[in-house]
C-alpha cells in the first residue's frame, strides 16, 4: 500500500518536472531565436556587410582604474588589428556622454583610439552596487550582473562578447541565448580559495566581519555559502571559449575554479610604461622634503589605513630634528559616493593620529599631474592585499621610485621579483614591517638607491603596451574565426 501511495505521488511529480524541464527549454529556444532575429535586423555598415560587433561588459568604464586601461587598450589593439570590427561598450556611467569618456580615457591613460566606440548605456547598474547587498553581496551582485546583461543583450545583440569586468555570471547569457562568441578578462576571481581560507579560519577581514568569526555557527553557514558559490563561480565560468588572467597568482586561482586550462593565458594588463621610461633616472639631490606617494582607487581591499598608520609610526620613529621632512601623497580615483565617504574617514585617520599635515590627498588627478608626482617620489607605496596584478606598483618602478608593495599576489609573484638576480624593490605585510622597511629604503645610500631604481625599470618593460597587444590577439584570436 505504501509502495502504490509512494509511486502514485512520485510519478505525477516526476511527470509534471519533465513537462516543466520541457517548457523551460522551449522558452529559452523561443528567446534565442528572437534574439538572433532581432540580430539580422541589425543595420548593415556602408559597403552593405553588417560589421562584425565586439562588446566589451565594463559598467564602470569611466572609473579611471586600471581595469578602464585594460578595456580602452583592448580596444585600441582590435582596431588597429580588424578593420571590419566595430566594437562596443556596455556602461552604468549614464552621468557622460561617450565623447567625456573617450576624451577621460585619453586624459587619464594617454591612450588615443583610431575609431569611434559606440556605446550602449544602461540605465540598472545599481543592480551591482555592493551597497545595494548588505548580506550575500557575491550572491547579489552576481544576480544582479544577470540582468544587467540581460538589459545589454536586449539593447545590443554583439557577435563577440568580452566581459572585461569580472561579471562571469553574465557569460552563459551572451553564449546561450545570444549565440554570441564569448570570452573573458578576469582581473580578480570574484570568489578564491584565500577567500575560502580567511573564513574558515575565521579571520576578521574587510569582507569578512568580527560577529561571524566569533561565531562557530555563522563561519560554517558562510563556509557552506561560499563553497555553493564558488561552484556556481566555476559552472558559468566554464562557459568561456577565451580566458584571459591579468597574473599569475589570478591564473591559479581560476585554473582551480573554472578547469578551462586549455583555453586560458595570462595577459599581462598594459602599463603606460613608455611614458614613465621619459623621466630621467639620476642620483637624488639634497632636499628638505622626500614624498611617499601611493597610486591606487579608493576602495576598501586597498588598504589606505595601513598606509596611514605605517606612516604614522614612521614619523613617531624618526629621531627628532631629523631632515629631510617627509610627506605622503595618495593619489587615487573616486567612482561614486561610498569611495569620496572613504577618502573622508581616511583624512579623519589622519586627524586622530595626528598626521593631517603630513598626508595629501590627490583625487581624480590628470595623467600629467599623476606623473609629476611618481617622478618627484623616493617611495612608491601599496598595501592591498593578495592585488590580483597591480598596475599602479608597475607605474611606480617604471617612474624610478623605490616600490614597497604587499608580500602577496601579483607584486609578489609576477612583478617585485629579482631581475637577472638583482633586488627591484621590497615587500612587507603590516604596519611594523612596513614602517620598518621606509625606514631603511631611506637609510640607504642615494646611489644604492639609484641602482634599486634603475633594476626595476629595466624589469618592467614586460609589462608594456605593446607586450600586451601580442598577447591579447594570440589569445582572443580563437573568437574570430
Amino acid at each position: 500500500a505504501c509502495f502504490r501511495l509512494l509511486c502514485s505521488l512520485l510519478l505525477p511529480a516526476l511527470f509534471l518536472s519533465g513537462i516543466l524541464c520541457i517548457c523551460l527549454v522551449v522558452l529559452l529556444w523561443g528567446v534565442r531565436l528572437w534574439i538572433q532575429r532581432k540580430k539580422q535586423l541589425s543595420s548593415a555598415g556602408r559597403d552593405g556587410k553588417r560589421p562584425l560587433l565586439v562588446a566589451f561588459f565594463h559598467p564602470y568604464c569611466n572609473a579611471g582604474g586600471g581595469g578602464e586601461r585594460v578595456l580602452w587598450c583592448a580596444i585600441r589593439t582590435l582596431q588597429k588589428k580588424y578593420r571590419n570590427v566595430t566594437c562596443v561598450v556596455y556602461t552604468g556611467d549614464r552621468d557622460a556622454t561617450g565623447e567625456e569618456i573617450v576624451e577621460g580615457a585619453f586624459r587619464r591613460f594617454n591612450i588615443k583610439l583610431i575609431h569611434p566606440v559606440k556605446f550602449v548605456f544602461l540605465e540598472k547598474r545599481f543592480l551591482v552596487e555592493a551597497s545595494l547587498y548588505p548580506h550575500f553581496t557575491l550572491l547579489g551582485q552576481s544576480l544582479g550582473s544577470v540582468f544587467l546583461g540581460w538589459e545589454a543583450l536586449l539593447k545590443c545583440v554583439p557577435d563577440i562578447y568580452i566581459d572585461s569586468m569580472g561579471y562571469a555570471f553574465t557569460i552563459p547569457l551572451f553564449k546561450y541565448l545570444g549565440g554570441c562568441r564569448v570570452g573573458c578578462y578576469v582581473h580578480y576571481p570574484t570568489i578564491s580559495t584565500d577567500m575560502l581560507s580567511v573564513v574558515r579560519n575565521q579571520d576578521t577581514r574587510f569582507n569578512n566581519a568580527a560577529f561571524i568569526t566569533s561565531s562557530p555557527l555563522f563561519s560554517k553557514f558562510k563556509l557552506a555559502y561560499y563553497y555553493f558559490f564558488a561552484f556556481m563561480y566555476g559552472l558559468v565560468g566554464s562557459c568561456s571559449d577565451v580566458v584571459m588572467v591579468n597574473s599569475s597568482w589570478t591564473l591559479n586561482h581560476i585554473l582551480s575554479l573554472w578547469r578551462a586550462g586549455a583555453c586560458t593565458s595570462v595577459v599581462y594588463p598594459p602599463c603606460d610604461v613608455q611614458t614613465f621610461l621619459d623621466i630621467p633616472l639620476e642620483v637624488e639631490k639634497t632636499t628638505s622634503e622626500y614624498s611617499i606617494v601611493s597610486v591606487s582607487q579608493f576602495r576598501p581591499e586597498k588598504d589606505h589605513p595601513l598606509q596611514i598608520r605605517a606612516f604614522a609610526k614612521l614619523l613617531k620613529e624618526k629621531r627628532v630634528g631629523q631632515q629631510p621632512s617627509l610627506k605622503l601623497i595618495l593619489i587615487g580615483g573616486c567612482r561614486n559616493q561610498q569611495d569620496e565617504e572613504r577618502v573622508n574617514n581616511l583624512r579623519r585617520l589622519c586627524e586622530e593620529l595626528g598626521v593631517s599635515d603630513d598626508v595629501v590627498f590627490r583625487i581624480n588627478i590628470p595623467f600629467e599631474e599623476l606623473k609629476r608626482h611618481l617622478a618627484e617620489a623616493t617611495i612608491g607605496l601599496h598595501t592591498m592585499w593578495n592585488e590580483h596584478f597591480g598596475i599602479g606598483v608597475v607605474e611606480c618602478m617604471a617612474a624610478g621610485t623605490v616600490i614597497l608593495a604587499h608580500n602577496s599576489g601579483g607584486p609578489k609573484l609576477d612583478i617585485v621579483v629579482a631581475h637577472e638576480g638583482r633586488v627591484t624593490g621590497f615587500l612587507a605585510e603590516d604596519e611594523d614591517s612596513y614602517a620598518e622597511t621606509m625606514a631603511y629604503i631611506f637609510s640607504l645610500p642615494p646611489e644604492k638607491r639609484l641602482e634599486i631604481r634603475e633594476n626595476a625599470r629595466r624589469s618592467v618593460l614586460r609589462f608594456s603596451d605593446r607586450h600586451f597587444e601580442d598577447t591579447f590577439l594570440l589569445s582572443v584570436e580563437p573568437l574570430f574565426k
